[in-house]
């Protein structure tokens, strides 16, 4: 059975992994799910380097970084633990990140919260269970959150 692992924050102002959970169970079967929340995003990575250690397969991090330019700082330097983390295990840790700054109300950054945490809950079930699908898409021009651009 494999073991999926999700990693979230309680300073983002949407509970993305309720969503990523909801779309993981909708769509898939034989995995179990481990959540693991911390206070912000600059803990995603040791929250995912626990999952992993607890033999999750994949982890799926999700956050929400404010608006202000060290958010985006904060953003970058969890971006780059888990890369570490992802190079070190070779486990996949799929970072699904909503800034605020994204949206332009509190309705679009719930809207892009919500699509974009369940369009990479997707590609998790890809990536552990059907790579091929993945394979497929390359060069597609593929876009979690917003529209997908077109391929050239």
């Amino acid at each position: 059975m494999k073991h999926i692992g999700v990693a979230d924050t309680t300073f983002a102002r949407y509970d993305m992994a309720a969503a990523a959970v909801d779309e993981l169970k909708s769509n898939a079967t034989g995995f179990r799910i481990e959540r693991y929340t911390v206070p912000g995003i600059k803990d995603l990575p040791c929250a995912a380097k626990k999952l992993v250690d607890n033999g999750c397969d994949i982890v799926i991090a999700l956050g929400m970084p404010g608006p202000a330019e060290i958010d985006r700082q904060c953003a970058h330097q969890a971006s780059q633990g888990l890369i570490m983390l992802q190079v070190q295990t070779g486990v996949h840790v799929i970072e699904v990140f909503v800034h605020e700054s994204e949206a332009d109300s509190d309705d679009e950054l719930c809207w892009l919260a919500e699509r974009r945490s369940r369009e990479h809950a997707l590609n998790v079930i890809n990536l552990l269970f059907h790579p091929g699908r993945l394979e497929r898409q390359a060069g597609t021009g593929q876009r979690e959150g917003y529209e997908d651009a077109e391929p050239l």
